[in-house]
């Protein structure tokens, strides 16, 4: 008997409502669903393409973060949770393939079924799913979560929520959303949600930060922990999922441990003592010169490089454009061309890395730089043309200095264009219409000791415009409260992109999230031509069209000069214990979730 579970109307006085169309025709229950095209494994596959399934099961991997952490529910706004906490212990309804741009097969559910214009997402749970307790996960548990991590959770839940139009269980272990927009992601999104106990938070408050870590049905449990210096996840030997194909040559080791340090250079020598296993190091002149000690030269300790084919992402100094000296992108672009690249660049990573040259850049997904927008792409961005920076349409490309500490060249475009937003040199000090002198403050927590390195070589750059940048260091949880409330004028800004970029855009930079405390807009971005970019990225059912699009995206953000980018690897670099081992077989994304510890395992 199908229930009637309830139905939410939203968006009153909308022209229509996809729910209230024509019920389309049905479709067949799948074993899996990508973006775009059908995925690539068969629904007897035996194991994801870059797992061992036969690899060992038991021993251990021991990680080292910096920070700590104060609560163990990693998905509210409150406190700090660790990050891993949520990939270890808790599942998703289905489970993505990282051998492919964006494709999902079923974990606890056992299929999806969907139209060819994706109007709702029907899910059927698989029979034998358990929590960690031993109790059955219902679908009463996925409506729950649903609706509570949309309205008492992480911000960036909301979204596919007020998406949804009706909701339905239509059998003992289905359940159908109905959707009231067009968006061709959102049965993928909807898959990737955390699936949570409903019993474990009866007459509790979701919203508070807490030492009570959710029950999951992930191959892990929370063991012991001790807040800010350790917290280890034990391998749960009655988890359900052990032999599904998706989990076949997953989750084998019996432990997977976080240890908690005062900074970065504790931790890596943490590693050098033995007391951790694994340990990435992201500077190229560091492992170049810093991984010669005895146990490397023993042989104890692997060296190891993982390539990927990802995109390159973002990584930098962000503006907070909310602050009124970087509301002006003139200003914002003076401080791109003061920051010297490749002087900062040779000194730290001996000029090893390239430089970020975009958002989506060294992928298809990327602008070239320097190059006009042709074809789609610039018939996407045509309607925007009064708003877009200078740059996006015609070709934008970060500056390239002489690599010479004075910079002259980018310290004289810099003048000229302080000078064009209304900042003038007074006795050496940068001032404004209103006498006020050009102070900023750059936000870094403790232990960051490689951009404490790039901060004060810029802020010795920046007194030669006569600007007074000066740094601030603070542990991580005053870091994530200041964040949270975006009070700060620059700090450190990563964003890591996929080679499916989707729903995650309108929280990374939709106005409506710009001035909501914890967004992750850091930048404060108000772009109605990147809304737009993305509207139609949702939108597209052709790999064409969805690429025009992204790249369009890519030129508005780069133009919108918001981050000042750093350098990316091509190669991620992970030196660890000889006994753990990974795969020859990688995935196109290379070391990224799904990776370590997923695929790892433990051999004497």
């Amino acid at each position: 008997m199908r229930q009637d579970f309830f139905t939410i109307l939203r968006h009153a006085g909308a022209a229509f409502l996809l729910g209230a169309l024509a019920v389309p025709a049905l479709a067949e229950p799948r074993h899996g669903i990508a973006m775009y095209g059908e995925p690539a494994l068969p629904p007897d596959f035996v194991a994801l393409p870059y797992a061992n399934p036969d690899a060992p099961k038991g021993g251990r991997i021991v990680f080292g973060e910096s920070g700590g952490f104060d609560s163990l529910n990693p998905y509210i706004v409150k406190g700090i949770a660790p990050y891993a906490l949520g990939s270890m212990t808790v599942e998703t309804l289905l489970g993505r393939s990282f051998d492919e741009p964006f494709t999902l097969y079923g974990l606890l559910a056992e299929s999806v079924a969907t139209d060819d214009d994706r109007t709702y997402a029907e899910f059927t749970l698989r029979e034998g799913a358990r929590f960690a307790d031993g109790s059955p996960v219902t679908v009463e548990d996925v409506i729950w979560s649903f609706e509570t991590l949309a309205t008492q959770g992480l911000p960036r839940y909301a979204g596919a929520w007020a998406k949804i139009g009706s909701t339905e269980i239509t059998g003992p272990r289905s359940v159908k959303f109905t959707f009231n927009t067009i968006d061709r992601e959102l049965p993928l999104i909807l898959g990737l949600r955390p699936i949570l106990q409903k019993a474990q938070w009866e007459g509790k408050d979701f919203t508070a930060s807490t030492l009570e870590a959710p029950i999951g049905s992930g191959p892990y449990t929370v063991g012991a922990f001790e807040p800010g210096r350790f917290v280890s996840f034990v391998k749960n030997p009655a988890w359900w999922g052990k032999d599904l194909p998706f989990n076949r040559g997953q989750h084998n080791l019996d432990e997977v441990r976080y240890e908690y340090f005062g900074d970065g250079g504790v931790v890596f020598e943490a590693f050098k003592g033995g007391t951790i296993t694994s340990y990435r190091e992201t500077n190229a002149a560091k492992w170049a010169s810093n991984y010669n000690f005895p146990a490397v030269q023993a042989g104890d300790i692997t060296l190891s490089e993982i390539p990927h084919a990802r995109p390159s992402g973002m990584q930098g100094l962000v503006f907070n454009t909310r602050r009124p000296m970087f509301a002006d992108w003139r200003v914002r672009e003076a401080l791109i061309q003061a920051f010297n690249f490749e002087l900062i660049n040779t000194t730290l990573t001996g000029g090893a890395e390239p430089r970020i040259t975009s958002y989506f850049s060294n992928s298809s997904l990327g602008f070239v730089p320097g190059t006009p927008a042709t074809g789609r792409v610039a018939e996407l961005l045509a309607p925007f043309t009064a708003e877009l920076l200078p740059g996006a349409l015609e070709g934008y490309a970060l500056p390239v200095s002489d690599g010479s500490e004075a910079n002259r060249k980018g310290i004289r475009e810099a003048t000229r264009l302080l000078a064009e937003a209304g900042w003038t040199i007074d006795a050496g000090v940068l001032k404004n219409a209103a006498g006020e002198p050009f102070r900023f403050e750059i936000l870094l927590t403790n232990g960051q000791d490689e951009m404490i390195s790039i901060a004060n070589i810029y802020i010795e750059a920046l007194k030669r415009l006569g600007i007074a940048g000066r740094i601030t260091t603070v542990d991580s949880a005053q870091y994530k409260e200041r964040a949270t409330a975006f009070d700060f004028d620059m700090t450190h800004f990563i964003r890591s992109m996929s080679l499916s970029p989707g729903n995650e855009q309108i929280l990374y930079w939709a106005a409506a999230n710009a001035d909501e405390p914890g967004s992750r807009n850091t930048m404060g971005a108000k772009s109605p031509a990147a809304e737009a970019m993305i509207s139609t990225m949702l939108g597209a059912n052709d790999p064409a069209e969805f690429a025009a699009a992204t790249q369009a995206l890519d030129r508005v953000l780069t133009t919108g000069r918001y981050v000042i980018p750093f350098w990316y690897s091509k190669v991620s670099r992970l030196a660890h214990a000889n006994h753990l081992k990974y795969p020859a077989r990688l995935s196109i994304y290379g070391d990224w979730p799904g990776f370590q510890p997923e695929v790892w395992w433990h051999e004497d």
